[in-house]
């Protein structure tokens, strides 16, 4: 059976757990239709490059299939009729890559970068000089303009 790569996005109203049931519904219909879901990713509530029907985010979800093209078209027809779903992009692969997706990859180097971050209890405190710090420069010589005009 050919492979396929399929990505939808969701609307931002819905909550993470019915993002994550609708990619267990739509792994059912591909099952449902003779193909095997060989894997899934749920890549969050993501900001979309332009507004799709007035939503500014969405939640963004992978399958990986192994299915006909009946199945798949079927899921897209299925997705088309549900109104959480906003878009939708089928691929057809040569093979699935080994591993998270690059989007997940990102995500992760993402999380590693924030907890390789030190906790802000570590900053140096400020010293009084600078709580107590002079006025600007600049307001001096504005004084003394107002005092020649006079």
């Amino acid at each position: 059976m050919p492979l396929y790569e399929h990505v939808f996005i969701a609307r931002q109203d819905v909550s993470g757990a019915q993002a994550e049931s609708m990619i267990e519904q739509f792994s059912g219909v591909i099952t449902e239709n003779g193909g095997t879901v060989i894997g899934h990713e749920y890549w969050g509530l993501r900001p979309m490059a332009y507004k799709i029907n007035k939503n500014r985010k969405g939640h963004y979800a992978m399958l990986r299939l192994d299915a006909p093209s009946a199945a798949v078209q079927e899921m897209e027809r299925q997705q088309r009729l549900n109104e959480n779903v906003m878009r939708t992009v089928s691929f057809r692969v040569e093979e699935h890559e080994e591993g998270p997706s690059q989007m997940m990859q990102g995500k992760n180097a993402r999380d590693e970068r924030r907890g390789a971050r030190p906790p802000r209890d570590d900053r140096a405190p400020r010293t009084e000089e600078v709580k107590d710090a002079a006025p600007a420069d600049d307001a001096a010589p504005a004084a003394d303009k107002k005092e020649e005009q006079s």
